[in-house]
């Protein structure tokens, strides 16, 4: 399948879970199709690019090892994502990584995550954190700097800085998460 094949066959893809994970196995069972998955992702200003950031979500969500021949793109690439519909799933992407990285459990992440992709994963949801996004993104942007702060020193002030200066102005769900978070830092 070419790039612009698989663009036209992530037009069936919607919102259900069912569809999202066809196509994720669908790329899972054809490793040659991640790259050509993440050219359309990057395609930041095409409406299509959400379509296949949720895909690759749910790819990384089914089995994230599959994205370890990709992380140099991905992290490279992650700050020019914008459409709402595209960011979210990125920004779980990325919570993914550092969930996996700080993981009792052996995995290849650990060996392959290396500082420069931790960089750009820092920049990236320090970004989202400041920037007009809706609350899903914030929130695993959150849980991913609070995971990274665990090696970064300088991450864990930063992030308690933002939280409490936007705390009053946010949602809710944003305010729930950011006590949670604001607690575990403070530990």
């Amino acid at each position: 399948m070419t790039t612009k094949e698989l663009y036209e066959e992530l037009n069936y893809v919607n919102h259900s879970r069912e569809k999202r994970l066809y196509y994720a196995n669908l790329v899972i069972n054809n490793p040659d199709l991640i790259p050509k998955l993440l050219d359309v992702l990057f395609m930041v200003d095409d409406k299509i690019s959400c379509r296949a950031a949720w895909v690759f979500e749910f790819m990384c969500g089914e089995n994230l090892e599959t994205c370890i021949p990709y992380l140099d793109e991905f992290t490279e690439t992650i700050h020019k994502v914008h459409l709402d519909s595209a960011v979210r799933p990125v920004a779980k992407v990325c919570e993914y990584l550092a969930k996996a990285y700080y993981s009792k459990n052996d995995n290849k992440i650990k060996s392959v995550l290396l500082p420069k992709h931790k960089e750009k994963i820092i920049e990236a949801c320090f970004d989202w954190m400041i920037n007009d996004e809706k609350i899903a993104p914030k929130a695993y942007a959150m849980n991913t700097l609070f995971l990274l702060g665990k090696e970064n020193d300088w991450i864990h002030p930063e992030l308690a800085m933002i939280l409490e200066r936007d705390y009053q102005m946010q949602s809710s769900g944003f305010k729930a998460r950011a006590r949670h978070i604001l607690k575990k830092i403070k530990r």
